[in-house]
C-alpha cells in the first residue's frame, strides 16, 4: 500500500473504511493519487468501480440517507472542495451492527476518503459555504430503485455536527438550522423517508 493508509471497520462496523492518500507537497502545491486499483487490492479492497459521480451543494444542504434496493452500490466518497459530515448507516439484516451509524468529516484539507460497502444508507451534511463531493460506485444508478431512511430518526440517533432543532416525528427540515443560523436544506423527497423500523433491509 504505497500511496494509501486504510483504517478498516471504523466505528466497530464491519466493512466501513477510512482511506487516507499520501500527499506530496512543496511550495508549488501538491500531488496525490486519488485512486489506485493496485493499492486498494493490496489492502484487500478489490472493488470493480464502474461510475464516477460529482455534486455541488451549498451550506446547510443535507443529502440522504440514500441507498439502492435491488442494485446496491459500494461507494468511495470524498470532498474535493469545502467540508461535509458524511454518514453511513448499517442496513444489513444479518449484521451485528444493524441500525448503527458512523460519521466522518471529509474536507478538501484532510483529503480523507470514506469507503461504504453495499447494504448501507448514506448521506452527508454540508458545513462549508459550498462543497463539491465526488464518489465512485461499483454499480450503475438504476432509476426507480432508490430507497431512503429518515436522516433524523431518533432510533438511529445520528449526531449531525453544528445542527440544532427538535425532532417533530418526521424527516422534515422545518425548525432545524446550523449553529450560525443557516437553515437546514433538504429535498422534498428526503423529507418523506421513514425511520429504521419501516425501512428496507438488505
Amino acid at each position: 500500500m504505497g500511496q494509501i493508509t486504510v483504517e478498516k471497520n471504523v466505528g466497530g462496523i464491519a466493512g466501513l473504511c477510512i482511506i487516507t492518500p499520501a500527499v506530496h507537497g512543496d511550495n508549488r502545491g501538491y500531488f496525490m493519487e486519488t485512486y489506485s486499483q493496485r493499492d486498494m487490492a493490496e489492502a484487500g479492497l478489490d472493488i470493480p468501480f464502474v461510475q464516477d459521480n460529482q455534486s455541488m451543494s451549498v451550506k446547510g444542504v443535507l443529502r440522504g440517507l440514500h441507498f439502492q434496493k435491488q442494485f446496491p452500490q459500494t461507494k468511495l466518497v470524498r470532498a474535493i472542495k469545502g467540508s461535509v459530515f458524511d454518514v453511513a448507516v448499517d442496513l444489513r439484516a444479518d449484521s451485528e451492527t444493524y441500525g448503527k451509524w458512523f460519521g466522518v468529516l471529509l474536507t478538501e484539507e484532510n483529503k480523507k476518503q470514506f469507503l461504504i460497502p453495499k447494504g448501507f444508507a448514506h448521506g452527508f451534511l454540508v458545513l462549508s459555504e459550498t462543497a463539491e463531493f465526488c464518489y465512485k460506485c461499483d454499480d450503475f444508478y438504476h432509476p426507480g430503485d432508490e430507497g431512503g431512511l429518515a436522516w433524523n430518526d431518533p432510533e438511529i440517533g445520528i449526531e449531525w455536527p453544528e445542527l440544532t432543532g427538535n425532532y417533530a416525528g418526521t424527516a422534515s427540515a422545518e425548525g432545524y438550522a446550523l449553529s450560525d443560523g443557516t437553515p437546514l436544506n433538504l429535498s422534498e423527497k428526503d423529507q418523506k423517508w421513514l425511520g429504521l423500523k419501516d425501512t428496507f433491509r438488505f
